[in-house]
């Protein structure tokens, strides 16, 4: 799943609007966004491998530090008890760990069975609606929708930039996905890992988004925490 997990961050802010989009996007993103690191360093291994299901030609054959049931609950637990030290604020530390928690939960929607309980364990889980690309292409569409339905009625823009770089992360993510469908396999995993990397720019365009825009649960400008 891609987009589906930048819908949950966006719905979020209607759940906490103190957290910034950008720390949402953080929180949703979190093991995706580690994930290129442990591929680079080795730690994690993929395999290109068309085929191997209908949507992706990923195999993701070695990733139990970043996507493993354990350690996305053990990231999930750290991100919200870091966030809780910078800003003693326990209902968003919740709601940040439950979004790095969340992104596990999407992908083992659409995963194949390729997602690990514990490292070392053999078990593998997923159910599959990557074997289904319309199915897919529908299931993380609404939810990317839904989720900026739900950041647009929350917030107001204060100015211009609030308005338009919104809309342009909106159109360039949908962009991103819709290229992807129809793009060949990638030449390598070290582009897969580069390209990964460039995720973290997601992060910033959502804090320069929450800068400005105001939440209008709160009434006053979204913090930039």
């Amino acid at each position: 799943m891609f987009i589906g997990h930048f819908g949950a961050a966006l719905a979020a802010k209607k759940l906490d609007s103190k957290p910034s989009l950008g720390t949402m996007i953080l929180a949703s993103q979190f093991i995706d966004l580690l994930w290129p690191f442990l591929l680079i360093s080795g730690i994690e291994k993929v395999k290109i491998d068309p085929g191997n299901s209908a949507f992706t030609p990923l195999d993701f054959t070695y990733y139990p530090f970043s996507h493993s049931l354990l350690f996305v609950f053990i990231w999930a637990l750290l991100f919200g008890a870091f966030y809780f030290l910078i800003r003693k604020d326990i209902k968003s530390s919740v709601v940040l760990g439950t979004l790095v928690l969340s992104h596990w939960v999407l992908d083992l929607i659409s995963h194949v069975p390729d997602l690990p309980l514990y490292p070392g364990g053999s078990m593998k889980v997923g159910l599959g609606l990557w074997n289904f690309v319309h199915m897919t292409i529908l299931v993380e569409s609404l939810i990317f929708i839904a989720g900026a339905i739900i950041y647009i009625f929350s917030t107001r823009a204060l100015n211009k930039k609030g308005t338009i770089g919104l809309w342009l992360l909106l159109a360039f993510l949908a962009g991103i996905y819709i290229s992807g469908i129809f793009s060949p396999p990638p030449p390598s995993v070290e582009a897969i890992a580069y390209a990964g990397l460039l995720q973290w720019l997601f992060v910033a365009w959502g804090y320069f988004i929450d800068r400005n825009r105001k939440s209008i649960l709160m009434g006053e400008p979204v913090p930039a925490g």
